[in-house]
């Protein structure tokens, strides 16, 4: 019998896996894909949680792998009007961009090194028991049916937690009246590593580069787009920014509406949520995966405490409200971060973008942006 089951095999809940594994405990990471996803999703990685990672062992393939985003740079109606270097953090001067996929496999890799046969796939949680001193958790297979008893849960399974309509169902869900749609297509646009954002009188673009010579881009919409095109994205951004891309080349293509959902207690009995079953946030600023990792590496030792005997009871509580609190501060930035992206007529447009320009050249106030964009 594992002492944890861990489900979800995303990046949250496989590097909550390495860092059990390496505290020597027995786990399993159950997960209803097959397989990993060859999607890109996530890109950004920032310094905090990069220092975990390379705590745990893990960082330095992801920073070989990625674009080392240094510098944001903000364009209107294809002018400049600001930028932003992000070499705030001694240890990682950057925000690291890898497609998730390939932060799956670099995670999943270090776990499987640990434990071969601790990631279990095609497994469909479908519930939990508890018995006695023992939960029972039962998953559907392919192949028929997996029980698995274990000390402690962990729901790492997303922002559609099936764990969390069961203990949780009536956490509300705040809507935001914006929309968004993505892609990635080939860099051609010259702007090397740089983050970039189009402030545009329509609404933001925001422009990413990511490994291979592809920056993803991000349009902000008023209203769900239904069936996005590679062509009708494009089209989207030549409007908006004058870029012209190689429709061709699009590798990704996404359609999202934004919203978030925080819960107010994370440990329920010995089921834990971690990363976004437990906080779902805005996706624009990047900061869910993030978040969902410093939420492992914070829980780690007090299950690890637990798991060896010791009486954890004010480090849950404080482990809790903590967290709550770097979910809510992070849940405000990302509603920040949208609210700059809204669209607002030409001349409100140029007077806010001034007032952007001339904050930013303050050096305390760029300061506190840089800290605020890294979760630093």
């Amino acid at each position: 019998m594992p002492d944890v089951v861990i489900v979800g095999a995303g990046p949250v809940g496989l590097f909550m896996g390495v860092l059990l594994l390496q505290r020597g405990h027995q786990v399993r990471i159950l997960e209803r894909r097959s397989n990993r996803s060859n999607s890109s999703k996530a890109i950004g990685i920032h310094p905090p949680a990069l220092a975990e990672l390379a705590r745990a062992g893990v960082a330095d393939p992801l920073v070989t792998a990625g674009i080392h985003i240094r510098r944001g740079v903000a364009y209107s109606r294809r002018r400049r009007v600001a930028e932003l270097a992000f070499d705030g953090d001694a240890a990682f001067p950057f925000i690291l961009a890898v497609p998730q996929m390939i932060t799956e496999e670099v995670l999943e890799l270090a776990v499987k090194e640990l434990d071969a046969d601790a990631v279990v796939r095609g497994a469909d949680v479908q519930e939990i028991d508890a018995t006695g001193s023992t939960l029972r958790v039962r998953a559907d297979l392919p192949s028929g049916s997996l029980q698995v008893g274990a000390r402690l849960v962990i729901a790492a399974d997303g922002a559609h937690s099936t764990i969390r309509r069961r203990y949780l169902p009536g956490v509300p869900a705040r809507s935001y009246p914006d929309c968004y749609i993505m892609g990635d297509f080939p860099d051609d646009t010259g702007h090397a590593s740089d983050a970039v954002l189009y402030l545009e009188p329509e609404g933001i673009v925001e422009s990413f580069p990511l490994p291979g010579g592809v920056r993803r881009w991000v349009v902000r919409l008023g209203a769900p787009h239904r069936n996005p095109t590679p062509v009708g994205l494009a089209g989207l951004i030549t409007a908006r920014t004058g870029e012209v891309l190689d429709i061709a080349g699009n590798s990704m293509l996404s359609a999202f509406e934004v919203r978030s959902r925080l819960t107010q207690r994370m440990v329920h009995g010995r089921v834990v949520f971690l990363g976004d079953a437990a906080h779902e946030i805005s996706p624009i600023g990047g900061q869910g995966m993030n978040l969902g990792w410093l939420d492992a590496a914070a829980l780690a030792p007090i299950m690890d405490a637990s798991l060896r005997g010791a009486n954890v009871g004010r480090d849950v509580v404080n482990f809790e409200k903590l967290r709550r609190k770097a979910a809510l501060r992070a849940s405000r930035q990302a509603g920040l971060n949208m609210a700059l992206g809204r669209p607002l007529p030409p001349p409100a447009m140029s007077a806010r973008n001034m007032l952007f320009a001339s904050a930013l050249a303050v050096p305390a106030i760029s300061e506190l942006v840089e800290r605020r964009f890294t979760m630093r």
